[in-house]
């Protein structure tokens, strides 16, 4: 058996629910049930001021993500094109690190994900299990004796930061300003554009003297990796370098956070699936774990919406004309839990076997950290659950605030209490 939570019915015809508020942004899955129903791909105004297009079923959804009529180069959309962008990560222009596999299309997509999908072959990504392992029981060892933390700000967020500066080359004495800037990437209080503009420059100039100081000494690590194949005639500039570095660091820690803090949270509040997961990992049987990764993905997944895509030509999406220049934006929250394609979305079922979820993309974007995020995921949750098998949510649900963006899904905060590990006493 598997507990249902925020089971949701069909919803009812009326007004279009308020978007992109807090309340919204807290349970957005009942206003996309509508969506879906009503109005699937639907033009709202963005917090930005932006209008877009949001897609919301799946097969809409899973169609539009490989449309190569829609380009993820700004310079298409209409706004943009005269001078008045607000689309893509703040400061990212400006910082001269546009150059990154979110922002182009082939062929130059094509030229630098072939040169960067070395680092994440399934491979190089087992490789690196043991370092992930490790980080993941520094990070407890640090909480484990007091019987409570704040999962988000101690586990979740740092065990990503350090895993991808290992892999990225950042030195050691380095990592700790690494955290101080995704940090400040993804605070929202008090002007968020200003703050996370601020921290891309910061880090834009860090890459900048790193890839130089790492031209002297080359690694076994990506950015050595990233300049070997410029010296070889692959034709990557140091601003390509500099720009495949801080996206791979910019998408590749904020997800797996997220994949953390909501995974944890969703198991936290379906009592019954993962004691289903502790009896399966005390059993040695780690299949619940690989599938229920998958679940966690599709059921509050980290990515809310697909980064920016704009429309290079009228064309029609679900029925609806989309003009030239217009932005799209793919909801995966949405598609995710679409009843057409998902058999009882809203109940969390780790077991769950057809489980062709869009969390993390679809088609040649499909993300390419993939595969570490999901060992990072598999590794987090699993030692959780080893080591402190009583967790539990030490706040009421309704008092957990989410952080306000627009791409991402995740909580703010995350405490829980626990019983101390065995020998060990807090402070």
């Amino acid at each position: 058996m598997h507990d249902k939570n925020d089971n949701h019915t069909a919803p009812a015809a009326g007004p279009t629910p308020p978007l992109f508020t807090w309340e919204f942004a807290s349970d957005p899955y009942p206003a996309y049930a509508w969506l879906r129903e009503h109005a699937p791909v639907h033009r709202t105004a963005l917090p930005s001021g932006v209008e877009a297009w949001l897609v919301t079923r799946y097969a809409d959804a899973r169609q539009a993500l490989a449309d190569q009529r829609l380009s993820k180069n700004p310079v298409h959309h209409s706004e943009t094109a005269h001078g008045k962008g607000k689309v893509g990560i703040p400061g990212e222009r400006s910082a001269n690190l546009m150059t990154h596999l979110l922002n182009i299309d082939p062929p130059d997509h094509t030229r630098l994900r072939r040169l960067v999908s070395k680092a994440f072959t399934p491979r190089r990504v087992a490789e690196f299990a043991p370092r992930v392992q490790e980080l993941t029981d520094r990070l407890i060892d640090g909480f484990a004796a007091r019987g409570e933390a704040d999962l988000i700000h101690e586990f979740a967020f740092p065990l990503p930061i350090y895993a991808i500066c290992d892999m990225l080359g950042v030195p050691p004495e380095d990592q700790d300003d690494f955290r101080d800037w995704a940090g400040m990437m993804i605070r929202h209080g008090g002007g968020p554009r200003g703050g996370v503009a601020r921290s891309v420059k910061k880090m834009r100039a860090y890459l900048a003297e790193l890839i130089h100081r790492k031209r002297e000494a080359l690694g076994d690590d990506l950015i050595s990796g990233l300049i070997r194949a410029s010296d070889h005639g692959e034709h990557l500039t140091e601003n390509e370098a500099a720009a495949m570095a801080f996206i791979l660091l910019f998408a590749g820690f904020e997800t797996t956070v997220n994949l953390i803090g909501n995974g944890m949270y969703a198991l936290l509040r379906n009592p019954g699936e993962r004691a289903r997961l502790q009896s399966a990992l005390a059993a040695g049987d780690e299949s619940l774990l690989t599938t229920g990764i998958e679940e966690l993905l599709r059921y509050d997944g980290p990515v809310e919406l697909a980064t920016w895509r704009f429309a290079t030509q009228d064309l029609t999406i679900g029925g609806q004309r989309v003009a030239e220049g217009d932005p799209v934006l793919v909801v995966l929250a949405a598609a995710d839990r679409d009843p057409e394609r998902f058999a009882d979305p809203d109940t969390l079922d780790l077991a769950r076997s057809d489980n062709q979820h869009l969390g993390y993309g679809h088609g040649i974007h499909y993300c390419l950290g993939a595969p570490l995020a999901r060992l990072e995921g598999r590794t987090a949750l699993a030692t959780l659950l080893r080591r402190l098998p009583d967790l539990r949510l030490s706040v009421d649900p309704d008092e957990l605030r989410w952080r306000g963006g627009l791409i991402m899904r995740g909580l703010r905060t995350l405490p829980v209490g626990f019983t101390p590990e065995p020998g060990q006493t807090g402070t």
